[in-house]
């Protein structure tokens, strides 16, 4: 196989789909550490700040199937433009929220933006890059969740376990780490109005209607395997992280103030690996190496799980090594779902492939809500060995859906010939047939 160098252009765009994933990424996850500052602030029970969370998954879900059928109806820099301003917008309102019905109006707004951001950059890494090398980029995307863990997750846990901080005069509590985001946001915002436009599949000529195109994606018999083993697939990570830092706390017996040491650590390791496991899923293959990191996680899952009070270092190498073998799913899956869609169907496939994601998430939550529980607010959390068998379970399935997804993927290269065809306006990196 050829080196691959990516041109100056590619860079730029890679590292434009990185920080788009990371804002968007870190707004996701920053709220659930802040917890347990804003509740008291805004006076509002645990239930309410449950109905926030969920407000952003849902109205993602929803917004993401009301877009597919016009994904691929416009320049997809001029969607992302959209869809991204109106996050930063939601992200915004976020910052300045001082009641839970705002609160949750801004998380509904930022979810309903934000849940299309992320299908709109895979459908542009679709589109840009071939799919001989869209493991090392779905790698490099990768690197955002990573970098939300060492800035955002650490941060937001800072802010919500100490006591309101002030620089020059202003207060740094919670509000502030939206704030800083929609900062962040405007100079990802220039950087995508420098983007080129992306508009190659709109030279493919249909008279299909927005309904029509979303009901034809949706009923697509070779795009239904992979819309289910993306449901399948979200399930096990939604199950465990809304439980994980009360089972560490108070089960594993970590301090709290310790926690945004772990996310650190772990998240730099994320960080690291995610090109290295892009990159592997490339040379040896993306299947091999979903199985593999399947294999890591579900055993250390179950260790993880099984665990008593346990020192910190060691909990950092467990979670390094489980967040490696999750991280090789989400790369390995990832791109092999992007050479699914036919290039008239990239947009309506990114937008139902990411809206099943939230689904899946809010349901997983549910599931996982009635299997595990608490005595008292500060008693051990009871039956999260068994949640972690049911995520084992879930990831065994998977092994076997993304076998025939895999195949699928294999005769629909080797029908295009070892090199992918071009298209206008398309980026195509040549690489020597494997």
């Amino acid at each position: 196989m050829k080196k691959i160098v990516f041109s100056k252009y590619e860079r730029f765009v890679i590292a434009l789909i990185v920080l788009v994933q990371f804002t968007v990424i870190a707004d996701f996850m920053v709220l659930a550490p802040l917890g347990m500052k804003l509740m008291p602030e805004l006076n509002i029970t645990t239930a309410q700040f449950g109905i926030v969370v969920a407000g952003y998954a849902v109205s993602a879900a929803i917004s993401g199937l009301l877009a597919a059928g016009f994904a691929d109806r416009f320049d997809r820099k001029k969607i992302l433009l959209f869809f991204y301003s109106g996050f930063l917008i939601g992200t915004l309102l976020c910052g300045l929220a001082n009641s839970f019905y705002f609160l949750l109006s801004a998380r509904v707004v930022t979810g309903i933006f934000g849940g299309v951001v992320g299908s709109v950059v895979f459908a542009i890494v679709t589109d840009l890059f071939a799919p001989q090398v869209r493991g090392r980029v779905m790698g490099f995307a990768q690197m955002a969740l990573g970098a939300s863990q060492i800035l955002a997750v650490p941060v937001g846990l800072m802010f919500g376990t100490h006591e309101d901080w002030k620089v020059a005069g202003y207060a740094m509590d919670w509000h502030m780490i939206f704030l800083i985001l929609v900062v962040l946001g405007l100079f990802v915002l220039f950087m995508i109005v420098k983007m080129e436009p992306v508009n190659a599949h709109l030279s493919i000529k249909t008279d299909r209607k927005p309904f029509d195109h979303l009901l034809k994606t949706l009923s697509n018999k070779q795009y239904v395997k992979a819309f289910a083993a993306t449901t399948l697939l979200a399930t096990g990570g939604f199950m465990l992280m809304p439980f994980g830092s009360l089972f560490t706390t108070i089960n594993l017996g970590i301090a709290e103030e310790l926690l945004p040491w772990l996310y650190l650590i772990t998240g730099v390791f994320t960080m690291i690996s995610g090109p290295f496991i892009g990159k592997l899923a490339d040379t040896v293959g993306k299947y091999p190496v979903f199985c593999i990191g399947s294999l890591i996680s579900a055993t250390v899952v179950v260790i993880y799980a099984n665990l008593g009070p346990t020192q910190l270092w060691v909990l950092i190498i467990i979670n390094a090594i489980m967040f490696a073998g999750i991280t090789s799913r989400m790369i390995a899956s990832q791109a092999l779902m992007s050479i699914i869609p036919n290039p008239a169907d990239r947009g309506a496939f990114m937008a139902i492939n990411s809206s099943m994601q939230y689904f899946a998430g809010g349901i997983a939550v549910s599931i996982a809500g009635l299997i595990v529980f608490q005595k008292t607010k500060t008693s051990p959390v009871e039956n999260f060995d068994t949640l972690s068998y049911v995520v084992v379970v879930t990831m065994a399935i998977t092994v076997v859906m993304m076998y025939f997804i895999s195949k699928q993927v294999n005769q629909k290269l080797g029908a295009q010939g070892s090199q992918p065809s071009k298209t206008s306006g398309e980026k195509v990196v040549e690489v020597a047939a494997r």
